[in-house]
Parts: C-alpha cells; structure tokens; sequence
C-alpha cells in the first residue's frame, strides 16, 4: 500500500467516511489551492501581457507615423517661375505694363516682379495660380507675349485642366501605391492637391495617412489591400461638389457608382465613426486619419478661414447680375470685378461698385477697407479677307 493509499484510509476512518468520499474531499482541497494559484497566475499574466501590449502598440504606431513621410509637395498660396533673361521678364511686363496687367486679370491672380529671376505668383486659389503657372511657363517657351496671346494660352490651359487634374491624380495613387484604379477616380483624386482641409493639403494628407495605415495593417496582419483604398479614398467626398450630403456620403455613394470592393466602401463610410465599426481595416482608416490629421503642425486654422474669407468676399460680388468673374486679392483688400458689357453699361458701373462694396461690408468678413474695382471691357474684331 502507498502512503496515499495509508492517508486516504486513516482519514476515511476519522472521518467516518469510505475511501471513495475521502478521496474526493481530498481532491477537493488541492483543487481549491490549485485553482487559487492559478487565478493569481492567470491575472499576473494579464498584467504582463496589457504592459507589453501598451509597448508594442506604441512601437507598432511609432513605426507607421515614420513610414508615413511623403515627398509629394504641395504650394499654398504662391508659387514660382523662373524667367531666362531680363529681356523677357520686359515682354512679360510689356509696354506701361500691359501685358502683366492682362495676365492678372485673365488668370485672377497676382504677379510679383522684382530684380530676381523669379516670377511670384500669388492667389488663394491652388486651381488659378496651376493654370497661371503653367500658362506663364507656356509663353515663355512661346516668346509671343501679348494681350490677346495671353487670354489665348490661358484659355487653353483652363481647358486642358481635366489632364491636369488626371496627371495630378496620378501622382497621388502611385505615392500610395495603387496602379489599378478607373481613370474617371483618379481624375478626382488629382482634385486633391487643390483642397485643403483645416489648412492641411489633402493630397498631402492622403498619402501620409495611407502610408501609416498600411504599416499598421503589415504589423497586425489586416488586409493591406483594403486599408490601402480605404486611406487613398476615405476623403475622395470632399472634393464633389454635384450632390448632398456629408463628404462620407459623397464618397460613399461615388465609390459604389465604380463598383469598388464592398470592404473598401464600408472602410470610408466609417472612417468618421458615423456608423459603428465593423472591421479591423476600417479601424486602421479612422486611426491613420486621426494620426495625419491630429499631429504636431499637420493643420493649422488660420489658413482655413482665409481661404473662407477670400472665397465669401468673390461669391458676395458675384451674386450680382451681369459679373462674369471675380477676384479677391491682397487678404481681401481688393476686389477686381469683371463684367459682361452687354450686360452692363458704363453709367451702371459706379452704381454696381457702390452696390457691392455695401453688401461686403454687411455680409463678408474682412480686415480694413475694401477696395471694388469693375471692370468692363468692350472689343471689336474683324479679319481680313484671304486673298
């Protein structure tokens, strides 16, 4: 007989019990010491395995927010070209400076000259000051530099903007690592690189936040593929203007028009957490969206509400009858209002002015005075007869 046999059978004769019930009071108290040292392992377990959770998911968001550095640059509110010699920076100005005065007024934009080789173009306006640029940079190339050349080349390139914009968008996708998309999708993600939100550039904004969502999906095992096209479109609704909605709507509604993966949709429509979440990947959206847009100097205010008030003072002016375009320039300050002629005559013009500055001064924020300046502009053309 074994020593346990020997305690079970004295302890069933103490006890007054048989071997079976004495055996299973005996198991019974290891079970509870057993079961009491378990618990306080399995909760030291708990604390260790929480601590270096905490550790690798700060490792896991400090190794994503480095990969999502990007080299796509974007221009504010000014941008640059350079002019060969001074003999064309004279053509660019022309005679008593009319030639630089119909750029400005053709593109609405501002030109900045000085002893420099460099031409400063500045609006609020990141879709105006592109099609000036590249307007300035086409004249030059073409030496042929005056007004009606100037309204002609700027024409041009207002209508070769939709190639722009594709070119842009091109840029974009492939920063982020996607080859596959329809070209209508990548068009408007070329709209990116002229919107921005809080001050933050979206195209910029865009491929910082697919950069770190793919890094945290290599990390977790997620699907790369979808946390990449839900980061690249989580904000492709704020840049359509034809519709209602919020920008998730928007989006939403856009995306499903081109048959992108359901996984993808869903990743958009709760990247603000308008619906609850239900999946990892749309949880790696909302977390690289709030990374890219929250960190140090990402977005900054001020700039957003300029670009308010810049654009409030143009759609002031151009709510009367008969202006075909308006600019704002100098933070508002000045105001270039363009007119049609049929439409308006000169004994209009200083009532139209008056007009204007007095709604601006009820309905549009700004800082000092407002200077209005309409313009009407009436030509006769006619050609010869080929001989």
């Amino acid at each position: 007989m074994t020593t346990r046999d020997e305690y079970i059978e004295k302890l069933a004769k103490v006890a007054g019990l048989t071997p079976d019930e004495a055996k299973r009071v005996l198991l019974d108290e290891v079970q509870k010491d057993l079961t009491s040292e378990i618990a306080k392992k399995i909760r030291a377990a708990e604390e260790k395995i929480k601590e270096s959770a905490h550790e690798k998911a700060e490792e896991i968001l400090l190794d994503a927010m480095k990969h999502g550095a990007t080299t796509y640059s974007a221009e504010y509110t000014i941008s640059s070209v350079t002019v060969p010699n001074e003999d064309v920076k004279g053509r660019i100005i022309g005679a008593g400076g009319r030639n630089i005065r119909a750029f400005e007024r053709e593109a609405g934009v501002e030109i900045e000259i000085d002893e420099t080789n460099e031409i400063r173009i500045s609006s609020f306006d990141s879709v105006r000051r592109e099609i000036a640029k590249r307007a300035l940079e086409t004249l030059i190339k073409d030496a042929r530099i005056q007004p009606s050349r100037i309204e002609e080349v700027i024409r041009e390139v207002k209508a070769q903007m939709e190639d722009v914009l594709l070119e842009e968008g091109k840029k974009i996708v492939h920063e982020c690592g996607v080859y596959n998309l329809p070209v209508d999708i990548v068009r408007v993600i070329g709209k990116f690189k002229f919107r921005t939100s809080y001050g933050q550039n979206l195209g910029i904004h865009t491929i910082e936040e697919t950069k770190i969502g793919v890094a945290i999906a290599q990390e977790i095992g997620a699907n790369v593929d979808v946390v990449r096209l839900g980061c690249l479109l989580h904000d492709v609704g704020k840049v359509i203007t034809d519709g209602d909605g919020s920008h998730v709507e928007l989006g939403v509604n856009f995306l499903k028009k081109y048959g992108i993966p359901k996984e993808v949709v869903v990743c958009v429509a709760e990247h603000h957490e308008d619906r609850p979440f239900s999946s990892n990947e749309s949880v790696i959206v909302w977390i690289a969206d709030a990374i890219s847009g929250s960190r140090p100097g990402a977005r900054y205010e001020p700039h957003e509400d300029y670009v308010k008030r810049m654009t409030n003072i143009e759609d002031v002016a151009r709510s009367f009858p008969g202006v075909d375009e308006v600019y704002a320039f100098q933070a508002g300050r000045d105001v270039r209002v363009i007119v049609n002629p049929e439409e308006v005559d000169d004994d209009k013009l200083t009532i139209l002015a008056h007009d204007i500055a007095r709604k601006l001064e009820k309905e549009a924020a700004y800082a000092g005075q407002i200077k209005v300046s309409v313009i009407r502009e009436v030509r006769a053309v006619d050609t010869t007869s080929a001989k």
